[in-house]
């Protein structure tokens, strides 16, 4: 993936998530000011926390605020990227501002880069707690806080939100890894040793431990490489394919390429960082029995295998484990056919919702597609619909209105002006 493709891809998960989540703030009755006509507010100075994290406030014009804080918990950033908030993730492809956008139907917008980029859970999760407490006191409490991530920003948020119910009154998470973040890391890391097995010295060094080399001109020298090979020899990418599950559109042969050099994107930018945050190697199949291939006898007898490390195991578990300990409402957004963060997470996270009792606060909605957090606006605008009815016991008219007819039918229904307020 080259870069103008990452920062492409990244605007297109913020372009989904946060263009829909607008949707819905406007058909909630508050009235969308144009850009180009609002006055008296906008984005404060960007400000900086105690971790090091860099902040964002933005307010709607004077007297314009309707109370709300909408708080946005990003995606992966590379390891190797300056710590900064990441613009293309707060602004659509034709230039547009979100934060701007959002602050012009009232909402009042907050997000921050985190104190660290790669695997940024623990900071990620310490610093939106900071950053709310930062918008208390220069703002006051707000009446809602409504917390919305995609992808790495997605974990954080089902994290957060079962961790400080006191602090999110919801959450909206996508294609986050929810469900066992220790076997997330075992897919991606499957992906290489059956792509080493597969396609041997291609990629230079272990899938435990990437060569500098790698990491530095992977754009311009390792990923033609990988995709080269990939191309040249169908019938191997194919059982890399099925032996580890990786999700394709059937419909579509280049999607095995692109999941693929996704999933090794992540292996060869993730894997270093991963280690020295975890402390130590995360990766486990030393006794892994893989199947689905031309020849699993060969392949379990020679693919490369590799023990996790203690210390790592403890602290995916301590820290980087939802619960499933709901005490506010959580909405979950999951393609069914993601090659990144595969949609069994869901119902991994669903087990867990169902151990503690709390499946009146969870709802997933499954989008029938393929890749990586491709939503469409009304998918996610269903989803904001349902957080906010288990959040305030509301359903105003418009946001029903605002609905496709098929979504709008699993909401209950209302022929009220301005909505309906359900239960005592």
């Amino acid at each position: 993936m080259t870069p103008v493709k990452r920062i492409a891809y990244r605007r297109l998960i913020a372009l989904h998530l946060l263009l829909a989540v607008l949707i819905v703030l406007g058909s909630l009755g508050i009235a969308a000011v144009p850009v180009a006509q609002a006055q008296g507010g906008g984005c404060e100075p960007d400000g900086q926390q105690a971790s090091g994290a860099v902040y964002r406030i933005c307010m709607p014009p004077e007297g314009a605020w309707n109370g709300d804080l909408v708080v946005y918990a990003h995606g992966y950033v590379a390891y190797n990227e300056p710590i900064a908030i990441p613009e293309d993730q707060l602004t659509l492809p034709d230039g547009t501002s979100l934060p701007e956008l959002v602050t012009s139907m009232g909402y009042a917008f907050a997000t921050t880069s985190y104190s660290v980029n790669g695997l940024a859970v623990k900071e990620g999760i310490a610093d939106l707690v900071d950053l709310v407490n930062i918008f208390r006191a220069g703002h006051g409490e707000p009446a809602h806080v409504y917390l919305v991530g995609p992808s790495e920003g997605g974990l954080i948020t089902a994290l957060a939100v079962e961790q400080y119910p006191g602090l999110f009154d919801g959450g909206l998470s996508a294609c986050g890894p929810v469900g066992d973040f220790r076997r997330q890391i075992n897919y991606w890391g499957d992906v290489r040793v059956l792509f080493d097995y597969f396609f041997p010295g291609v990629l230079p060094g272990s899938p435990v431990a990437i060569p500098q080399e790698v990491i530095d001109n992977w754009e311009t020298v390792y990923a033609p490489r990988v995709e080269a090979a990939l191309r040249a020899d169908p019938l191997s990418t194919a059982q890399i394919i099925s032996v580890a599950r990786v999700p394709v559109d059937p419909r579509d042969p280049e999607t095995a390429i692109a999941s693929l050099m996704g999933v090794l994107w992540y292996n060869v930018f993730a894997t270093n960082d991963g280690r020295v945050k975890l402390g130590g190697q995360p990766f486990d199949n030393h006794n892994r029995v893989y199947h689905g291939s031309l020849n699993d006898r060969d392949l379990n007898r020679r693919v490369a295998r590799f023990r996790a490390d203690p210390a790592a195991l403890a602290e995916i578990e301590a820290y980087y484990q939802t619960s499933g300990d709901l005490s506010v409402p959580l909405v979950t957004l999951h393609t069914v056919a993601d090659p990144i963060v595969p949609y069994w997470h869901e119902s991994l996270y669903r087990r867990k919702i169902i151990a503690h009792n709390d499946q009146n606060l969870h709802t997933n909605i499954p989008s029938l597609r393929y890749g990586h957090c491709n939503f469409t606006a009304d998918e996610v605008l269903l989803a904001f619909a349902l957080l906010v009815y288990q959040v305030t016991g509301e359903i105003p008219a418009d946001l029903i209105q605002a609905l496709p007819e098929d979504q709008a039918a699993l909401l209950p229904q209302s022929t009220a002006p301005v909505g309906i307020r359900l239960g005592p």
